[in-house]
């Protein structure tokens, strides 16, 4: 008896024996098939779900294929079949990068040399693959669309790690980056736990590789979820780390000016009017870099979105016309070429509508308000259904106009998972 017939005698799918386990379902596949074997604590899952004991997993699971014939110095030369998992994970990255038309600049041979190179564990192709999944989130509408895909690399990257052999750094670098990029998807999504249990791993393994960018970016996202439950003190002192690693990196990348741009939140958030302008000002000077200070991927900040920020600094300190001129400078910089801008537009719009509700608006809260509700459905996004949601407590008395009341109620439908 092998480990598929006796998951199908309980009865089990390989998806539900995925979802018990929680793993993927081709991470099933490729233990049943033996291309890989589980990790130990794994084992100790599996053997519950299967209601076996640890000796009897052992016995089930298929030895790696190819692993006689590599121990005689032989390698296997039989193409992947279309079932196979390997096969099913690449063209899956193939499907979803095209589809998003990130792809749509690379010749097909180079696609698909880029996910041979990540099937067989090449550093470089993982960093490039990382590249693109960052762009892939840039542009979905729906962030958690991208989840998938990001947690099938994450399994290709972990079982990489496993058998590397030499310096581990790029593969670690690669790690940081992609756990990075799937906490993104779980801050997005309202999934803190999540997200900040990502972005510590992604700080421990940065540490471990002494890279000190990836390591301080780790930090700011993390002190993101601090601020997204107000704990303003924790997350400056959590960016007051991130701004000392920054100092350690390289100069001639935007990290320590993201950092700055961060901690005027945080002082914003503890009321700190001129901390808070000291810190916005630094991060204005990111014009001054060259054009390839950002990555794109963990390192995005280009100071694009300063006049947004800065703008809903004010608001959170109540300098409502100082933040009024900053947001209405943003808005129109942020005009609808494409879907790409519809998170970005929508906290602008739910900034300029708390304005008006703290200066009892009617009109200002519904026209800003319903925009930014329009924008919220279009791209599914948790982040913004938040920022509308504690637009609600800002109406106060407002809630009596039939119009802010239709206008929660929408709100209120808005999905925050």
């Amino acid at each position: 008896m092998g480990l598929a017939e006796r998951r199908r005698t309980l009865g089990y799918s390989q998806e539900k024996l995925a979802e018990l386990l929680g793993v993927d379902r081709t991470t099933v596949g490729r233990w049943e098939c033996g291309k890989v074997v589980p990790q130990p604590t794994q084992r100790r899952s599996l053997a519950t779900a299967l209601e076996i004991s640890l000796q009897e997993v052992d016995a089930l699971l298929v030895p790696p294929r190819g692993a006689d014939r590599t121990a005689a110095g032989h390698q296997s030369s039989d193409p992947p079949s279309a079932g196979d998992p390997d096969e099913m994970i690449r063209r899956e990255f193939l499907r979803i990068l095209t589809v998003s038309g990130v792809f749509t600049t690379l010749p097909v041979e180079e696609a698909e040399a880029l996910t041979e190179g990540v099937r067989r564990g090449a550093p470089a192709d993982f960093a490039r693959m990382n590249s693109h999944l960052w762009q892939v989130y840039q542009l979905a509408r729906s962030k958690g669309s991208v989840y998938p895909v990001v947690r099938d690399q994450l399994t290709t990257l972990n079982e990489a790690l496993a058998g590397h052999r030499g310096s581990a750094r790029p593969l670690l670098n690669a790690a940081s980056d992609l756990f990075q990029l799937a906490g993104e998807v779980a801050f997005d999504s309202n999934r803190y736990s999540d997200a900040a249990a990502s972005y510590s791993l992604a700080a421990s393994i940065s540490k471990d590789a002494e890279a000190y960018d990836l390591w301080a970016c780790a930090l700011v996202r993390h002190a993101y979820v601090d601020m997204s439950d107000q704990r303003y003190r924790q997350a400056a002192q959590v960016l007051d780390a991130a701004e000392r690693l920054a100092g350690r990196g390289d100069n001639n990348l935007s990290t320590r000016y993201w950092v700055a741009s961060v901690q005027a939140e945080a002082y914003a958030g503890l009321g700190d009017l001129d901390a808070c302008e000291r810190a916005m000002d630094q991060a204005e000077t990111v014009r001054d870099l060259t054009a390839d200070s950002v990555n794109g991927g963990w390192l995005r900040f280009d100071g694009a979105r300063l006049a947004e920020e800065r703008g809903s600094r004010y608001v959170q300190l109540g300098r409502l016309d100082l933040a009024e001129n900053a947001l209405k400078d943003a808005l129109e910089q942020t005009a609808l070429a494409s879907g790409q801008s519809y998170r970005r537009r929508a906290a602008v719009l739910t900034d300029l509508a708390a304005i008006g509700a703290k200066r009892q608006d009617v009109e200002q809260v519904v026209a800003y308000g319903g925009e930014a509700i329009d924008l919220a459905r279009a791209s599914a996004s948790g982040y913004v259904a938040r920022r509308l949601q504690a637009l609600c407590d800002e109406f106060g008395p407002l809630s009596r106009d039939h119009r802010v009341a239709e206008l929660g109620a929408e709100i209120a439908t808005l999905s925050t998972p």
